[in-house]
């Protein structure tokens, strides 16, 4: 069996992605047509099963939705009235669930299971472009609230024996910048500003390309001492990160590969490690 792939995509800006909107088209572009292709969807190497570690669910502890099926939780505000009625009905997996609750466990955690939280955009919108026919069972998992770079790569080293089952892993945020304060102001164009962020997605990349999985993790302990960090993710505001370093653990040992999409004068990076690269 195909080792099942690790992503942490770039989710884009709330329901937009999936209404359609003209500011996040190279992110619908790749999301709809990379993704697709790196997850072999219609191949016999699809996944039986997609672990997806959404930004916007933050617990104490790692928390497992473990229902048949899921309701959708719109979880944002302000946006038009289609972004209410949006739908996808891919089954959850209670099996999988105790999979994942299991290697959790075995690995020193304490993860519980909850069978009522929707699915939040994280996950409807990015895998209503990923795969429409919603044919793949989703378990939903959370970040911590510790925002500990440690334990999430834990979690994410916990993960990867699953992929050998045929489960693929994806991580759900905007892993290379999410600082809505400088994006929707003029210090989105600010030389300064522009220079540090440059600098920072450099060394993040360098960080997911190194092959040493022991290696990559202990990388991410300093992460927030890195140029840029905190332009890039504020203090307070981590939670768009925290999925990527799920993934940087799951991915084990290997070269990350990258993609990136251009979104409202910000270079948004997706990085994955498959056998397939697009």
């Amino acid at each position: 069996m195909t080792r099942a792939p690790v992503i942490a995509v770039c989710h884009g800006g709330g329901p937009l992605p999936a209404l359609g909107d003209p500011s996040q088209a190279e992110l619908i572009k790749s999301i709809s047509e990379r993704v697709p292709k790196i997850l072999g969807l219609g191949t016999p190497k699809a996944p039986r099963a997609i672990i997806l570690v959404t930004a916007h669910w933050s617990e104490r502890v790692p928390t497992i939705s473990n229902s048949e099926t899921h309701s959708l939780y719109y979880d944002y505000i302000g946006m038009p009235e289609e972004a209410y009625r949006l739908k996808y009905g891919a089954p959850g997996s209670p099996q999988v669930a105790v999979e994942v609750y299991d290697v959790l466990a075995k690995a020193g955690f304490t993860p519980r299971a909850d069978a009522k939280r929707g699915w939040d955009h994280g996950v409807f919108v990015p895998m209503m472009l990923i795969n429409p026919k919603a044919d793949v069972p989703i378990v939903q998992l959370s970040i911590l609230a510790s925002a500990s770079p440690s334990q999430h790569f834990a979690m994410g080293r916990a993960l990867s024996s699953l992929r050998d089952s045929g489960i693929a892993i994806i991580g759900s945020g905007m892993p290379s910048f999410h600082n809505l304060r400088i994006l929707f102001s003029s210090a989105i164009n600010d030389d300064g500003v522009k220079a540090r962020n440059k600098e920072w997605s450099n060394r993040l990349l360098r960080t997911v390309q190194t092959w040493d999985s022991e290696e990559r993790g202990k990388k991410f302990d300093s992460w927030r001492d890195w140029i840029g960090s905190k332009e890039a993710h504020p203090v307070g505001g981590v939670e768009h990160f925290l999925p990527l370093v799920v993934c940087a653990g799951a991915g084990g040992d290997g070269k990350a590969e990258f993609f990136v999409d251009n979104i409202m004068s910000t270079k948004q990076y997706s990085y994955y490690w498959a056998e397939t690269s697009v």
